[in-house]
This record gives structure tokens, C-alpha cells and sequence, in this order.
């Protein structure tokens, strides 16, 4: 490495050191202050824990992914099992698990996490490296792996399985208030923190995730090392890597592009979202948190610059990020092809963690309605209503033979789900010190402090089949702050907050709100409308929340009414495989025809601009879901998006043409 990029390096190490520690100006209000209760997510919540998450325990046992642990632990003989990577699988299980225990406790489930730290503890060298695929075997250490510790760094996962490690510690310390995977992980980071960085190897991770778990480990250590180490890894990223050995198999050799591992420029210089869509994800999260800790402002922009690159040129309409399945990677601009979409689980998962973080440090409901849409549609679509079968590629068109599996060889998108859904209820509300967001419209309780008020928030909606929320804010005492309501940009007519996409019908869907002081119980004990002695509020919308300041009593009730008409969608000019094509959306949900629904076969199916469209909820179809259906010379079905696969195999579009009759 030439000293000039050497000693840049080491400034903005300096400067991340020396700068005063800062954080998101605006807070998620953490799971544990949430309770979410309402019939959409509540079902799903409850089956994640009681059906995903021991399907994936014990589908891990089945696979080998514990036995390697018990062979490094000297447990048990033979070779290693799997994939190098195989033991993030194990991490992000126990993670979800930590997630799930914090809301509902089970011992089972706690006792069954306690036999499994042992075992990874078991399995650490004394100096703290923590990698059983080299550990059982450090002469033939499982393919991937360089020969010797951290060579081949640019595609051996040795940091990637750090930062999962480091996640599911930090979770599982804060669930149970327990160290014992806390000190697997500090043991661990002490000896990456001293390894690499300008004064020793002068690497960077090729699948990047240990930026985000170095962060975690700093906030709930305190040690700035870690994050210093985090920025390092940001830092020296499109720089010279002398000594990151190339990959001479083949095999690997994808492994060699710098562009697919995003290390093709310095972060600051990236101009476009390129290479591994799940890398990349990781890695802007990991940007936005250290740009958050250390007040980079050229961080910042980078991940802006970035995120407006993915919204205009590389997302789905789903959400879904990745339209390449040879290199699971992005592709040219408008390059979005429908039937080998990879669309990969995982990147969805990352969008959302991404877009998230990206909310927490501008405050613009334009990230909410990215991580909305990726929620509702990509990234739900992987996972069976019965919770124990996954799309690993989540394709917008299919010619039948797509299958949900129980498990995968590569097996990273299951339990990176299960981790998500668990961190949903915080994903709900946000904060400052004087301010509520109310991000997503989910039924749920909540207590937060807001400018020194205790406040108790309960929604009621059936959202996303219906489009009417009551907010009811509680305040300990009457006291003046702000609660921001999101209007989202599907009811302002805006698909994305781009020209990627756009609604091509009449239909305006203008939400209304009122707030409402909750009326008496009237006479016979029922509960005369909300709506009785209305106050209007000024629809003044900005980045996306209509705030409302005001001094705040028990009783009072904001309603939100979200129109919610089906809606037309194209795509831009430059998305030639929509082309003449329309996609069907209501509310934050897109749609799907199946060929279950639609005479057996949808290869002719087409849809008139004149056809007239309804929805309906049916109770008794795929655990309840509204439904679109079409009059015209051959009647049209379409079910929520994320819905489709789960009634066996057939032909599935999300795109059909449009014709002008």
C-alpha cells in the first residue's frame, strides 16, 4: 500500500477517534417498549417464534452447522460440514431467538441458547479466533479458506462470521442480561481490532457485515476501538490490499472483482450501487451507523448518493434488490428482469435494516415508505404463511417450477427473516427528546417519554387491508410536544421516491386526518363515534409526516384515513421488461396473479386499461388477505404478492400487459 494512502487512512481513523461520539438524532423505540396486537403482524410474530425459529434450530442440527462447533470443541471426530460461512446460520438464530426472548419469555428456548453458547465458546482458540471451518482442521481447512488466518479476507467470510457473532452477542446480552456470548464476542473483536487496521493487516472483509456488529459492540461496550475499527474497515475500502491473497480456483474467482465486493473506489467516491446486492446492503448500514457515531458528513453523502441511486435505477417495485443470479448482484441501470430476478431474501432484510438506519439519521419518511414496501412485499414473501418453508429468490414471474424449501445448502436467508421479524415492533415508532414518529400503521401499544411526559400510544387499524388508523396519545399530564404522523408516498401518489415507478391511472388517493377528542360512552354502554367533536388538522405535509404540535390530554385520538383504491403501476421507459406492462398495487401491497386463481395458466393473461377493478377481504383464502379481481372476457384474481407459492406449484406474474380495450 503506498504510504499516501497509508496516511490517509490513518487521518480519518484519527479524526474518528478524536471527534466527539454522537449517535442518530432520532431514536427507534426499542421492541421492548412496543406490543404489537393487531391481525396482521401479530399472527405472523407469533409464528416466527412458535414455528421459524425451531424449524431453524432444528434444521441447523440436522445440517451439521452444531456438529462443526462440537468437532472444534473437541466434541466430537470428523471433518467440517458446509460451507465456510455456515456458522452465521447458528449466530443469526441465536439472535432472533434473543430478540423473541426479550417479548416473550420461554425457558425452553433460554436453556436450548445456553447449550449453544457453550458449545461456541468451547469452540474459541485461546487467543480469541473463532472459525471452526479452519479450527478442526487447520492443515485442510474447509475451501474458501486461504492458507492460513484472514489470507483470502476477500471472500473467506472470517469477518462476515465475526459480525453476525457480534450481533447475536449484543442481542442476547441485552434479552437476558447474560455474558456469556458478550465475552465469546469481546475475546473475539479484541483480537480483530488488534490485527487489522494501519497498523497491522491492511485488509478489508470481502462480505461485509462486520462493520454493523463492531458498532454494536461499541455501544454496548463503550470500547472505542471497536468503532474505530469499523471506520477503519470503511475507510480502507477501494484502497491497495497488498496483503489480501488473490483466489487462483476458479471456483472463487468472482471473489477476485473488487466491484463485487464494493471495494472497486473508496466509499466516499461510489457513485452507483454495484456487485453483491446483500454486501452492499451491509455495508451502506454499516456507513450510515459510523457516519451517525462520528459525524462524517462524506459518509453521509455517500450513503445518500447511494440510497438515490437504488431508488431510481435498481429496486423493485416488491422492494427487492438484485436482478442478477450468477453474482447475486445489481445490474446495468434499469436492468430489472422479472422471471430471473434473484431478488435475493437477504437483501431485502438488508434494505430494511438500511433504510431504517437511513430514516434515524435524516428524518425523511421517503426511507419509511422504502422500508414499508420491502417489508410488506420482499422481504414477507420469503418466508410460508405456515413459517417453515423459504424463498431463498423471490422472482416477480414464474413458470411454475419455483418451490419454497425447507432449508437451503446455503442457508443465510431463513434465519436473517427470523431476525427481522422480531425487530419489527421496532420498527413502528421513532423519537427525539419533544417528538413522536408514528412510522408504520400497526395495530400496538407503546410507552414512550417525549419531552418529559410519559405518553401511552395505542393504534387500532387494520392496516394494510384497511387504510383507517386511530392514534390514541395518553399522556401522563397534559403537556405540549409533537407527534409526526407519516403519510406514506403510496397515498400521495408516489409508488417510490423516484421516477422508477409511477401510478398510471386517475385515481387520487388523498388521505384525510382529524383529530379527535375521545367522545363519553353514550347511552346502552357503547362508545359514540371519535369523530363527534372533530378538530381539523392542516394537511401540511413535510418529508413525508403531517406534524401536529399541540398540548396533549388523556383522550385525545388522531385518526388517519388512507384511501386505498387498487392502483395501476409502470415502470420507467428504461425498464424495457415492463414495457406495455401495468402492476397491480393497494396500499402498501403488491399484488400477484397465480395461476391457482386464474383458470389454471396465466401465460395469455392480459389486462385492458378499461378493465374495472375491485378488491374484497376473504377470510376463508391464504389466512385472510384482500383480494383484486377483474371483470372482463376472462374474469382476473390477484393476492398480496407476498402471499403467492403457498398453495404448491404454478405460474405466478406480478406484470401482465396492458392493453387499450
Amino acid at each position: 500500500m503506498m504510504r499516501s494512502t497509508i496516511s490517509a487512512i490513518l487521518a480519518t481513523v484519527a479524526v474518528a477517534a478524536a471527534a466527539p461520539r454522537h449517535d442518530y438524532a432520532i431514536r427507534a423505540v426499542p421492541s421492548s417498549a412496543v406490543t404489537i396486537d393487531d391481525e396482521f403482524w401479530a399472527p405472523k410474530l407469533e409464528t416466527n417464534r412458535r414455528v421459524t425459529i425451531p424449524h431453524i434450530l432444528r434444521e441447523n442440527d440436522a445440517t451439521g452447522r452444531v456438529a462443526n462447533f462440537e468437532k472444534a470443541a473437541g466434541k466430537k471426530q470428523g471433518a467440517y460440514e458446509g460451507r465456510r460461512f455456515n456458522d452465521t446460520d447458528v449466530y443469526k438464530i441465536i439472535e432472533a431467538a434473543s430478540y423473541s426472548l426479550a417479548l416473550v419469555p420461554d425457558p425452553g428456548l433460554s436453556t436450548r441458547l445456553d447449550a449453544l453458547i457453550d458449545l461456541i465458546a468451547a469452540s474459541q482458540e485461546k487467543d480469541g479466533y473463532l472459525m471452526p471451518a479452519r479450527t478442526i482442521d487447520p492443515a485442510h481447512p474447509a475451501p474458501g479458506l486461504g492458507p492460513e488466518r484472514w489470507a483470502y479476507e476477500n471472500g473467506s467470510h472470517e469477518l462476515y462470521n465475526a459480525g453476525h457473532l457480534y450481533e447475536a452477542a449484543v442481542a442476547h446480552f441485552q434479552a437476558t442480561g447474560k455474558r456469556t456470548l458478550l465475552d465469546v464476542a469481546i475475546k473475539n473483536a479484541d483480537l480483530v481490532a488488534a490485527t487489522f487496521g494501519p497498523h497491522g493487516r491492511q485488509e478489508v472483509p470481502g462480505h461485509e457485515e462486520i462493520e454493523i456488529g463492531l458498532v454494536k459492540m461499541y455501544r454496548a461496550t463503550g470500547n472505542a476501538k471497536y468503532l474505530d475499527t469499523a471506520n477503519y474497515f470503511i475507510a480502507a475500502r477501494g484502497t491497495a490490499h497488498p496483503d489480501m491473497l488473490p483466489y487462483a480456483d476458479k471456483a472463487f474467482e468472482m471473489y477476485n472483482d473488487r466491484s463485487y465486493k464494493q471495494d472497486q473506489t473508496p466509499v466516499v467516491e461510489q457513485q452507483r450501487a454495484v456487485g453483491h446486492a446483500v454486501r452492499a446492503m451491509y455495508l451502506y448500514a454499516g456507513v450510515a451507523d459510523v457516519a451517525a457515531l462520528t459525524s462524517n458528513d462524506a459518509y453521509a453523502a455517500a450513503v445518500d448518493r447511494l440510497w438515490q441511486d437504488v431508488v431510481s435505477k435498481r429496486i423493485y417495485i416488491t422492494g427487492g434488490l438484485g436482478s442478477r443470479g450468477t453474482t447475486e448482484s445489481f445490474g446495468e441501470n434499469y436492468e430489472l428482469p422479472n422471471r430471473t430476478a434473484y431478488t435475493e431474501t437477504c437483501a431485502s432484510v438488508g434494505n430494511d435494516l438500511w433504510n431504517q438506519r437511513m430514516f434515524l439519521l435524516h428524518g425523511d419518511g421517503k426511507y419509511v415508505d422504502v422500508l414499508e414496501r420491502t417489508l410488506y412485499n420482499g422481504m414477507l414473501s420469503g418466508v410460508s404463511l405456515a413459517g417453515d418453508t423459504f424463498f431463498y429468490q423471490n422472482p416477480l414471474e414464474s413458470t411454475g417450477r419455483a418451490k419454497r424449501s425447507a432449508y437451503f445448502d446455503v442457508a443465510c436467508c431463513p434465519a436473517n427473516l427470523a431476525r427481522l421479524m422480531e425487530q419489527i415492533p421496532a420498527l413502528v415508532y421513532a423519537q427525539t427528546g419533544d417528538a413522536l414518529f408514528v412510522n408504520l400503521y400497526v395495530g400496538s401499544h407503546a410507552t414512550v417519554t417525549i419531552g418529559g411526559h410519559r405518553v401511552a400510544v395505542r393504534q387500532e387499524t387494520r392496516y394494510p387491508w384497511s387504510g383507517d388508523v386511530a392514534l390514541h396519545v395518553d399522556p401522563d399530564r397534559a403537556g405540549a410536544f409533537t407527534v409526526n404522523v407519516r403519510i406514506p408516498g403510496w397515498a400521495r401518489n408516489e409508488p417510490v421516491p423516484s421516477d422508477l415507478y409511477r401510478f398510471d391511472d386517475d385515481v387520487k388517493a388523498a388521505p384525510a386526518i382529524a383529530l379527535s377528542r375521545a367522545a363519553r360512552p353514550a347511552a346502552g354502554g357503547a362508545n359514540a363515534p371519535v369523530a363527534a367533536n372533530d378538530e381539523p388538522v392542516a394537511m401540511t405535509i413535510h418529508d413525508g409526516y403531517v406534524s401536529i404540535h399541540r398540548t396533549w390530554s388523556k383522550g385525545d385520538v388522531v385518526k388517519v384515513t388512507l384511501p386505498m383504491p387498487v392502483r395501476r403501476v409502470a415502470a420507467h421507459a428504461g425498464v424495457k421488461d415492463d414495457e406495455g406492462k401495468v402492476a397491480l398495487q393497494r396500499g402498501p401491497l403488491v399484488y400477484a396473479f397465480e395461476a391457482v386463481d386464474n383458470g389454471g395458466a396465466i401465460g395469455d393473461l392480459s389486462l385492458s386499461r378499461n378493465t374495472p377493478l375491485s378488491s374484497a377481504f376473504r377470510a376463508d383464502l391464504l389466512r385472510g388477505v384482500t383480494v383484486i379481481t377483474g371483470a372482463g372476457a376472462r374474469p382476473l384474481v390477484a393476492v398480496p404478492y407476498y402471499a403467492w407459492g403457498n398453495r404448491g406449484q404454478g405460474e405466478m406474474a406480478v406484470w401482465l400487459p396492458q392493453r387499450s380495450q
